[in-house]
């Protein structure tokens, strides 16, 4: 039998910061619809502190889905946590920069204050009764040994998965692997992977990590996203499905054939 691995899709999220992109709320809903009926595990489905209108469409989303978990982005703000109680998601995802660039260059803030502020946020989301998830925002340029650190602190606040980000792009396959195995030596935390496409690589980036025992696998519809783009859903799967049990299977479930079909003729 082959190791489950699972899809965190954020076509709705991180797949919308593509240039010149913006989804319609009905088009949102539409795409969410799709992945939720393909059985994709997870829905990244926006930003609650955008404001109003994406909390409603959040929202609408949560209504609407079947099996999907429906997740919401955050940074490590308790005042984006709080915008996120508005929409009830089922996971609460907390997007921590943890590289000395971001920590000191782009935050000017030190080790100490992130530990502290997302120690506070997992807190205060925990506190309200959400399953919590951390990404690791451009682990690729961080200090493993800070990310070890981290990952015994939010395992013993109850953080259920964290994701390894390679936000700007740099990882190679082989490096990739390495980060996870690291990683999974040091802590039980369950580690999902959120490969860029930079280099070309995003696939084979979430492959390696998957292989190295990477459970969740960010993914967008077509590789879409910010610059490069991400891992590409149809890419990945058409790679990994022989390997891994990924989508599950049910009585009306659309296969990535029709998913793909339904999303271009629409």
């Amino acid at each position: 039998m082959n190791e489950r691995r699972y899809i965190v899709d954020t076509t709705l999220r991180d797949g919308e910061q593509s240039p010149g992109l913006a989804f319609s709320r009905e088009e949102k809903l539409r795409v969410a619809a799709l992945l939720d009926r393909a059985g994709v595990y997870q829905i990244e489905a926006g930003i609650p502190v955008i404001g109003r209108r994406e909390k409603e469409t959040v929202s609408k989303i949560m209504e609407n889905r079947t099996r999907a978990k429906i997740s919401v982005w955050n940074r490590v703000s308790a005042n984006d946590i709080r915008h996120s109680f508005d929409c009830r998601p089922d996971i609460i995802h907390i997007s921590a920069p943890v590289s000395y660039p971001h920590i000191y260059q782009k935050l000017r803030k030190n080790k100490a204050w992130l530990r502290e502020k997302l120690r506070e946020c997992v807190e205060l989301a925990r506190g309200a009764g959400y399953e919590v998830t951390v990404g690791y925002e451009d682990a690729s340029r961080a200090d493993t040994s800070f990310l070890i650190s981290l990952s015994g602190m939010l395992r013993s606040l109850g953080v259920s998965a964290v994701r390894v980000a390679d936000t700007v792009g740099i990882l190679t396959p082989s490096r990739a692997a390495l980060l996870i195995r690291e990683l999974r030596s040091a802590s039980d935390i369950p580690l999902g992977i959120h490969a860029h496409n930079d280099l070309g690589l995003a696939a084979a980036n979430a492959l390696a990590a998957a292989d190295a025992g990477a459970v969740f696998i960010d993914t967008t519809l077509f590789g879409i996203g910010e610059r490069a783009g991400n891992c590409d859903m149809r890419v990945f799967l058409r790679a990994a499905g022989r390997i891994f049990d990924i989508l599950p299977t049910h009585g009306d479930a659309l296969s990535l054939e029709e998913l793909t079909a339904e999303i271009v003729n629409r």
